[in-house]
């Protein structure tokens, strides 16, 4: 959700950590019990639902950048998962709040920040994957 993906089909398609299907439809059904996201009808779909972090969740964006951070230094996570939170751990306070001031105009409706968070962490993320290298082939013997 704070990679702005809002649709159950975008959080599962497009999931770096490959979760299952299952899994995310229980998840999103315990956050919106929690208050933690809404769910709102797709007017472009009728059996689909847009979510949205509510303002309690988007106050988590503190915290998951400190859980985060730890993680980059107490597991081996490859760059292109750990850009985005070396980005957030640099930046600290200043740039947490301008990404949760672009989490609430997304996600409540408010101005829209003259930061973009989101497309700094979308480049740092690009460019972490173009440094990547390719995958082996198994050659012949």
């Amino acid at each position: 959700m704070f990679g702005n993906r809002r649709s159950y089909g975008e959080l599962l398609a497009q999931s770096e950590e490959g979760i299952a299907s299952n899994i995310l439809a229980d998840r999103l059904k315990r956050l919106t019990a929690s208050g933690l996201l809404t769910r709102t009808p797709d007017p472009n779909h009728r059996q689909k639902g847009i979510y949205s972090l509510t303002e309690p969740a988007i106050q988590l964006v503190p915290l998951l950048s400190h859980m985060a951070a730890w993680g980059r230094r107490h597991t081996q996570p490859s760059r292109e998962l750990s850009v985005r939170a070396e980005l957030l751990e640099k930046g600290g306070p200043e740039l947490w709040d301008a990404f949760m001031a672009e989490l609430r105009h997304l996600h409540l409706g408010k101005r829209r920040p003259a930061r973009s968070v989101f497309g700094e962490l979308q480049a740092a993320y690009e460019k972490a994957m173009a440094r990547k290298p390719a995958p082996r082939t198994a050659g012949r013997r």
